[in-house]
């Protein structure tokens, strides 16, 4: 291959630098090495209200209840109630045969208003001195002892109605019309769940921290985002040596009877309000064992603080060390800092517009 000559070759040489130069583009500024602002959003820290919560899982259970049960064995003649009726007290609810009963009652109290108008008539004699007092006395027995049979024939016949000892609930009817029941066969059930009581074991460490009239609420999966408030009345008078648990009880007003008895419900005990430094919770860059944030200081670059973090609650933390009230710190963007990056405040982000309405065509 025939060698070129020199000056053909600078030629193309100066050409292939001109076209490389005109493809890198135009040159970079002489302030190009300065490393640029990072954008991060930040915020003040300031002292807020603080309200400590406690959790625990408790058991929901009626104000009262009972099972209903006959106290003698009789057939049933009459049901007066349905399944989930509320009733007040006193209510009849069975009854059960009792017509032997009914005409012994109505024997017995002739005979007692007999025995009632003779010691009248001997109380009179007595005092006349026309009759002796052992006659007296004997008309004061068979009176006394009439009254005693009118009593005790009632007490009968209570024994064969059933009756509401309390205003309630009814569950579900156990027993039928003509059926034969037995002392202790099951009637139905009677709840008062106008207020509902809860009860929840609560760690030993928590037992100062924990009154009767301390504010609680309550959460049950059978409704997803309802709270339910209510207040502790009473705390067990003993611990558990084996738990270390004391037993607490609160009580929730439940006027819709949303809650019934036997429901396992979340429990919150909330302590008296206090004023504490909150940050979100996103602004604690967690290593290891240490937790630090990045302060912003005067000329815009961030230094990292280790903080001590306390209690958390929704996406909000404590801070117990490290922080004062009107320091700013990095919220948003922390993965991208390091210890004495300069930073720039993020702008607001722009409302989304109005949909607008959309006018059909004429």
């Amino acid at each position: 291959m025939p060698r070129l000559p020199k000056a053909t070759v600078l030629v193309v040489a100066s050409a292939l630098a001109v076209l490389a130069a005109c493809s890198r583009g135009p040159a970079p500024a002489a302030n190009a090495g300065e490393t640029p602002a990072i954008v991060v959003t930040t915020a003040k820290v300031a002292s807020s209200p603080w309200v400590d919560v406690i959790e625990a899982v408790g058991t929901s259970m009626a104000r009262e209840s009972v099972t209903l049960t006959a106290k003698i064995t009789e057939t049933v003649r009459k049901v007066n109630f349905s399944d989930g009726q509320s009733v007040s007290a006193g209510d009849v609810l069975v009854e059960l045969t009792s017509g032997q009963q009914v005409a012994g009652l109505a024997e017995a109290q002739a005979t007692y208003r007999d025995a009632e108008r003779l010691l009248g008539r001997n109380r009179d004699l007595v005092a006349q001195g026309t009759v002796s007092r052992q006659v007296f006395d004997t008309a004061q027995a068979t009176h006394d002892s009439s009254k005693a049979r009118v009593d005790l024939l009632r007490a009968q016949l209570s024994d064969r109605v059933v009756t509401a000892p309390f205003a309630g609930v009814l569950g579900l009817r156990q027993v039928s019309q003509g059926a034969l029941v037995a002392p202790g066969t099951v009637i139905t059930t009677l709840d008062d769940i106008s207020t509902i009581k809860v009860d929840f074991a609560m760690p030993e460490r928590y037992l100062a921290m924990v009154a009767p009239g301390q504010a609680m609420t309550a959460r049950s999966t059978a409704f997803p985002g309802r709270e339910f408030a209510g207040r502790i009345v009473s705390l067990d008078s003993r611990v558990d040596p084996v738990t270390r648990a004391v037993q607490v009880r609160a009580e929730i007003p439940n006027a819709d009877h949303a809650l019934r008895g036997g429901m396992l419900l979340i429990v919150n005990v909330l302590r008296p309000e206090r004023e504490a430094l909150a940050i979100p919770e996103i602004a604690i860059v967690q290593v290891a064992a240490n937790a630090f944030v990045f302060r912003v200081k005067a000329d815009e670059s961030v230094e990292r603080v280790p903080v001590t973090a306390g209690a958390r609650r929704r996406g909000s933390v404590e801070i117990v060390e490290g922080l004062a009230a009107g320091d700013r710190i990095v919220i948003d963007g922390t993965v991208k800092l390091r210890d004495g990056a300069r930073v720039a405040e993020a702008p607001p982000k722009a409302a989304a517009p109005a949909p607008q309405a959309q006018v059909p065509p004429t």
